[in-house]
């Protein structure tokens, strides 16, 4: 992933931005130490932007299309109230083996359940009248529109929908990819649907805010 911004800006954001429990360095250095493609993990600013939103809605249940180490899900389930619920899917499982250990470790780890499997079969599986407060897409991107037309209906009015790598490196501008393209009709989708008001956010990687009107 090519940075948005130079490194030295990239840094300053990062210490900027209020540090994270020792358990997330540890997570981090496990991520890089052992998968293949570890820069998919959010980083300090993105996890606090997440566990920000879900603390100021004031979310009960969460929902996350893509588990991969656990670090977004552990920064979000802090925000959560005790009996919060925060639901991730992934179909990798050896990501999935170090997300529960993680999750097993954190005082925060017991509102999260990890399922394994399709991300999008497991939501055509869910009841329509299922209502989460907040959902985070960050999966296979050929897919993220098929992921908000199964997940804007099991939004709560006012509730958020937080898509990542909506830049996707700024090959947004010049697609050439499958992936390329559906991440520009992603946003074209979004921001076309006159249910919902968003913005698009030069995060990391670029992070689409949608929220869904009452």
């Amino acid at each position: 992933m090519e940075p948005l911004v130079p490194p030295e800006l990239d840094r300053y954001c990062h210490d900027h931005t209020r540090a994270r429990p020792t358990l997330f360095d540890e997570l981090r250095e496990v991520t890089y130490g052992s998968m293949v493609d570890p820069q998919m993990q959010v980083g300090r600013v993105e996890g606090t932007l997440l566990k920000i939103l879900v603390a100021s809605l004031g979310a009960r249940r969460v929902l996350e299309i893509g588990t991969f180490t656990g670090y977004s899900a552990l920064c979000m389930a802090e925000a959560l109230p005790d009996g919060g619920e925060l639901h991730t899917i992934d179909r990798d499982d050896k990501a999935l083996e170090v997300a529960r250990r993680f999750f097993a470790r954190s005082p925060h780890g017991a509102k999260i359940s990890p399922h394994q499997g399709d991300a999008l079969e497991l939501l055509q599986a869910m009841p329509r009248d299922a209502s989460f407060d907040l959902a985070f897409l960050d999966a296979d991107k050929e897919r993220y529109s098929a992921y908000y037309d199964e997940v804007l209906p099991r939004l709560r009015g006012g509730g958020l929908i937080v898509a990542d790598n909506t830049l996707w490196s700024g090959r947004v501008l010049k697609p050439a990819s499958d992936s390329d393209r559906a991440i520009v009709a992603f946003n074209d989708k979004v921001n076309a649907d006159p249910r919902v008001e968003n913005v698009l956010l030069s995060v990391r990687d670029g992070v689409m805010l949608v929220r869904k009107l009452m």
